[in-house]
């Protein structure tokens, strides 16, 4: 038979009436003649809720009982939906991390699948089972002990599956309809998507666009696995949602297909820094080392053998930032002046795999940025993206001139 993978997210089994509607789905692709692999999430809220008991137990935790706990959230949601189905008579059982087993790292609450054995989920459909509920975002480590994912990590467990299992297909079942050209809420005319290519929506993903976490596009875009975008609260349709898949299933592409925006964003300044051979390693080792995540990075031109060293990293990680390089700075690895920090920022980029052939973007980009009298502070560029840093108050501006200069509301 072949084997389909279906994901549903925390607001589409929010509740037992949601969970039911999800099973019916389901049972659509059964009668179909699929095996299906459904991976679900816990319950809308539940994993906050759970991450609360924690911190209010414990606030120096430790990782392996925090896994142990937020993990339970997606297996009461996978015993629910077992039993949901197994009323409407469709062969149904649910598997948590460890039987199937999903073997992961040791990196608690942040763990990277290694593999995912087939063998005993095969042998239960070979006996007559038709469903097999697996509980997202939990793993097993190789000491035996439960780990997590980290957050959206029932995606990245969807992917796995669908490429493990080398389903016909993997769909994710969220509280939209698929990828949008931008977020919705901001510009009235974002367009829904019929395709994007893996890069496309890679780069979405890692800019703020949160309807897919980034590590599960990554797996979908090294193993081919064809993943789609839709609403569990839409009627069923299967030419819904948004395909996302190689870039050769796209007959055209325009130079741009989405606007992304970040407003968590921070930008850090090192004034006066010795420019000397090794003092990048030197900054942004230690950044490294304390878990900051760097992103734009821009480097003035030195006079007398100073120069000013910027950097953007997440609002939140400003204080580890800040001590990181503080500590560098008492070691004697580094010299500076000052570190100055920004969290009025925001980043807006625009993604296309067209822009590849398409002369100009980033100019019409600029300029269009200009005549809205928005300041840029920082510019990183790649093949298919263009980013800049901007003060946040004109962020939502920023994003609905540029949707406009692109036409992102018409297709083709």
């Amino acid at each position: 038979m072949p084997v389909l993978v279906m994901k549903f997210g925390g607001t589409s089994v929010a509740t037992l009436d949601r969970i039911k509607r999800a099973a019916k789905r389901v049972g659509v692709e059964v009668a179909k003649g699929y095996d299906v692999i459904v991976i679900v999430s816990a319950m809308s809220g539940e994993t906050n809720k759970l991450v609360g008991f924690v911190n209010e137990t414990s606030p120096l935790f430790d990782a392996r009982e925090y896994d142990a706990v937020v993990s339970s959230g997606e297996n009461v949601t996978a015993g629910l939906m077992a039993l949901t189905l197994q009323e409407m008579d469709v062969p149904a059982r649910s598997w948590q991390g460890w039987q199937v087993p999903v073997e992961t790292t040791s990196a608690h609450s942040s763990a990277r699948i290694e593999a995912i054995p087939p063998g005993n989920i095969l042998a239960k459909f070979a006996e007559g089972m038709k469903v097999a509920v697996v509980a997202g975002f939990q793993g097993v480590s190789p000491e035996g002990r439960i780990t997590t994912l980290g957050r959206g990590g029932s995606d990245t467990t969807a992917v796995a599956f669908a490429a493990a299992f080398e389903a016909e297909r993997c769909d994710i079942y969220t509280d939209v309809d698929g990828i949008y050209t931008t977020d919705p809420r901001i510009a009235d005319k974002a367009r829904k998507l019929d395709k994007i290519a893996f890069e496309e929506m890679l780069e979405l993903a890692s800019l703020g666009a949160k309807v897919l976490q980034t590590r599960s596009v990554e797996l979908a875009m090294r193993y081919k696995v064809k993943l789609r975008v839709l609403s569990s609260f839409e009627e069923m349709d299967d030419a819904a949602g948004t395909l996302v898949c190689d870039e050769e299933e796209i007959v055209e592409s325009k130079a741009v297909n989405g606007v992304a925006y970040s407003r968590d964003e921070a930008k850090m300044t090192l004034i006066s820094v010795a420019d000397r051979p090794g003092i990048a390693a030197a900054i942004f080792g230690p950044l490294s080392d304390a878990g900051v995540n760097v992103d734009m990075i821009v480097q003035n031109i030195s006079e007398e053998g100073r120069t000013d060293m910027t950097f953007s990293c997440p609002v939140d990680q400003v204080a580890r930032a800040e001590k990181a390089m503080a500590d560098a700075k008492a070691s004697g690895d580094i010299n500076f002046h000052d570190l100055v920090a920004d969290t009025d920022v925001a980043k807006v980029s625009i993604v296309g795999i067209g822009m590849r052939s398409h002369a100009g973007v980033a100019a019409k980009m600029f300029s269009t940025l200009r005549d809205e009298n928005i300041n840029i502070k920082v510019i990183t560029t790649s093949e298919i993206k263009v980013s800049v840093l901007i003060d946040r108050k004109y962020m939502e501006l920023a994003v609905q001139s540029l949707h406009d200069a692109f036409a992102l509301e018409k297709a083709g």
